[in-house]
């Protein structure tokens, strides 16, 4: 079977933002409560390589991976390529210092995960990052290969989800530590979290209003602009008709308005350069008012996605050229 990789890219969805606005406050909880107790969550190289069966997978696979992203190598012991791939993989996992931790699971014990993550063949490769599955390669891979995706996850772990791995110390002691402590809140945990909770229950007003409340106090706050710019989005296209809107940009190019609204569409969708190159365009095509809005909200959808993905990079290169 031939090597396949895999996209780290996703769909701007409410389920991605929910997890990715609660991978990040878990994470900095996580820090704030270690810092309190100094302690420095360090483990041994040891435990960045575990055994995961369909018991523990929800303790130490989803859960987990609300703290690092999760590799999980899928095999058997009948399976050479498998004995192959594995050892290159426990190796990196030491290597990568604790960037992430590899799940090894025997599909031969585990029949039910397989089945859940659709896996036609082995060695099959995924990653879990805040809950959310990632596939990453099927079959033999090359080191040059596997490392590059590797990059790939931890750089994507660390920019949408906040996830920047754990602390190895070669002289911790495996499976020690220190008791739990309640972590101290933050400025604006309270007012965070709620936005977190009208995000849950599809109150999209109360979690603009919400973050809204934090920048007021702290307008650099990148949790809060980043909720905002998606919370907003969310709440833009909360009723609309799709195809309705879809057929006036359709027939209607130099409608800015309905240009716009068309982009919004796309990018909710996951068709994130396709909103990007709409909007682009009708900053091309367009000047003055109709010239700005476009190009203001091509700017709040970039916030939305974030501004180390490299569509947003690609895509302001395009709108600069489209200005000058």
């Amino acid at each position: 079977m031939q090597p396949r990789n895999m996209s780290m890219s996703g769909v701007v969805d409410l389920a991605a933002v929910k997890a990715a606005q609660e991978a990040k406050a878990k994470a900095e909880q996580a820090r704030a409560e270690a810092a309190r107790r100094g302690d420095t969550g360090a483990v041994s190289p040891a435990e960045l390589v575990l055994d995961v069966d369909e018991a523990g997978f929800e303790r130490d696979v989803l859960q987990r991976s609300t703290e690092v992203p999760v590799v999980i190598d899928f095999w058997a012991e009948w399976c050479e390529p498998c004995k192959q791939l594995s050892p290159v993989l426990e190796r990196l996992a030491v290597e990568y210092d604790g960037r992430f931790l590899l799940a090894k699971v025997d599909v031969d014990a585990n029949q039910m995960l397989m089945q859940q993550f659709g896996i036609q063949g082995i060695p099959a490769v995924f990653a879990v990052v805040a809950g959310q599955a990632l596939p990453l390669f099927q079959g033999a891979a090359g080191e040059q290969q596997i490392r590059e995706t590797l990059d790939q996850l931890v750089q994507v772990a660390e920019q949408r989800f906040g996830l920047t791995g754990l602390t190895v110390d070669p002289d911790a002691v495996p499976g020690e530590r220190p008791a739990d402590a309640e972590a101290p809140a933050g400025p604006y945990d309270a007012m965070l979290e709620a936005a977190v909770r009208a995000l849950d229950s599809g109150d999209l007003g109360g979690a603009v209003t919400a973050y809204k409340n934090v920048l007021s106090e702290d307008p650099g706050n990148p949790e809060a602009k980043l909720g905002l710019a998606q919370a907003e989005l969310l709440r833009r296209v909360q009723g609309l008709d799709a195809q309705k809107v879809r057929q006036e940009a359709a027939e209607k190019p130099g409608d800015v308005a309905a240009q716009i609204a068309a982009a919004d569409l796309d990018l909710v969708g996951g068709h994130v350069e396709d909103a990007f190159g709409r909007l682009t365009d009708t900053v091309r095509r367009t000047a003055g008012e109709d010239r700005n809005s476009a190009r203001l909200r091509l700017l709040e959808l970039f916030e939305v996605v974030g501004a180390e993905d490299p569509r947003v990079t690609a895509a302001r290169r395009a709108l600069a050229r489209a200005l000058f």
